[in-house]
């Protein structure tokens, strides 16, 4: 599967994240430890000792340092060796890579490509669980799967009507028609009025309302979405426009959710949900998180056998739909720029080999 390089991934919620205990995680098939230092910076190398490659993540922070605890090689937080016990002479390749690292919205971001263009305003703007608006709860979910899949799933919610039936409790609206899908820079945006409608079990009314939905997906997989139910007509009044959430009558909440490939055919899943402090408090966040436990889980279960089934299948090809649209956009964006990425690579081979060598 292709994946973009050159963004931002989640490699964990950064309040689980404790204070000189290294942390591991395999990102895109690369080993990566992670570690919060005493004056809470944040540091990420290759989880790859030079010496006898053992796992960094089983080593102990000194300071800003990690010294790997096999042979007790000390590592600088940009990854050179600094100090060899027994040798004093520490050979000039004795040094792993370095990750750019940052801790925004609650997660701990990775990025994955050329460090050079490392670029924290491409960090997607998801919400935090110390946001004031909001009451999240949050949770993670590992997949025997590929995260293409999960992204594909969260680009077409026509799903909602089958797969979530007893969980959402969604109606046939959603796979009756499609949404409005708008292009983005990085990524396509998701909107859907569905109206004179009693909503679904997360934001239920006793009158029919019109009940509205939007979410960006971003690069590399990120899903930020919120919505609200509005009185009868508002879709009408608008022209399925975007409405003033200052208006909503219930049912304002926010979820930021990423996938992040691991190996080949592994990911991991992070979310959180949550209402606008206006529409509920801890006990609707806790019944809003239980809806989702079931309704991921029931993605999970779908996924992970769509993946058996591809895994047995020689060449496997999809059918696309008219629900695609936002599949399609978005892989051909992930297409576009991991082949710009790899242009971009290539012509800096070419360089390197055009050099004059010494001697």
């Amino acid at each position: 599967m292709t994946y973009v390089r050159n963004a931002w991934y989640v490699a964990g919620w950064a309040q689980e994240l404790d204070t000189e205990t290294p942390f591991a995680i395999t990102i895109l098939g690369e080993r990566i430890v992670i570690w919060r230092t005493g004056s809470g910076s944040i540091h990420a190398l290759e989880d790859r000792c030079v010496h006898r490659l053992a796992p960094l993540s089983l080593g102990r922070c000194e300071g800003e340092r990690l010294r790997c605890m096999y042979h007790g090689l000390l590592f600088d937080p940009d990854g050179r060796v600094v100090e060899m016990p027994g040798q004093d002479k520490i050979p000039p390749r004795a040094q792993v890579r370095c990750y750019p690292v940052m801790e925004r919205h609650s997660w701990i971001w990775v990025w994955m490509g050329d460090p050079a263009l490392a670029d924290e305003d491409l960090i997607p703007p998801a919400v935090g669980l110390d946001h004031p608006d909001y009451i999240l709860g949050h949770g993670q979910l590992d997949y025997e799967a590929e995260a293409r899949l999960i992204n594909d799933n969260l680009l077409d919610f026509s799903h909602l009507t089958f797969v979530h039936a007893n969980s959402f409790g969604s109606g046939p609206q959603f796979a009756a028609s499609p949404a409005r899908i708008t292009p983005l820079d990085r990524g396509v945006r998701y909107q859907r009025w569905i109206e004179n409608t009693r909503g679904s079990s997360s934001r239920a009314s006793e009158e029919p309302m019109d009940s509205y939905m939007t979410y960006d997906f971003l690069i590399p997989g990120v899903l930020l979405m919120t919505g609200g139910v509005f009185p009868l007509g508002t879709a009408k009044e608008l022209g399925h426009g975007v409405p003033d959430y200052d208006k909503a009558v219930s049912g304002v909440t926010f979820t930021s959710q990423a996938v992040t490939p691991m190996m080949d055919r592994t990911a991991r899943y992070f979310f959180s949900w949550g209402p606008h402090r206006k529409h509920g408090d801890e006990s609707a966040r806790d019944i809003l998180m239980k809806i989702a436990g079931q309704a991921f889980d029931e993605d999970k279960v779908m996924i992970e056998a769509q993946q058996k089934v591809i895994n047995m299948t020689p060449d496997p090809q999809v059918m696309p739909s008219a629900h695609d649209r936002g599949v399609t956009l978005f892989n051909r964006l992930v297409e576009k720029l991991a082949k710009e990425e790899r242009k971009t690579v290539h012509a800096a081979d070419e360089v390197k080999l055009t050099v004059p060598q010494n001697g």
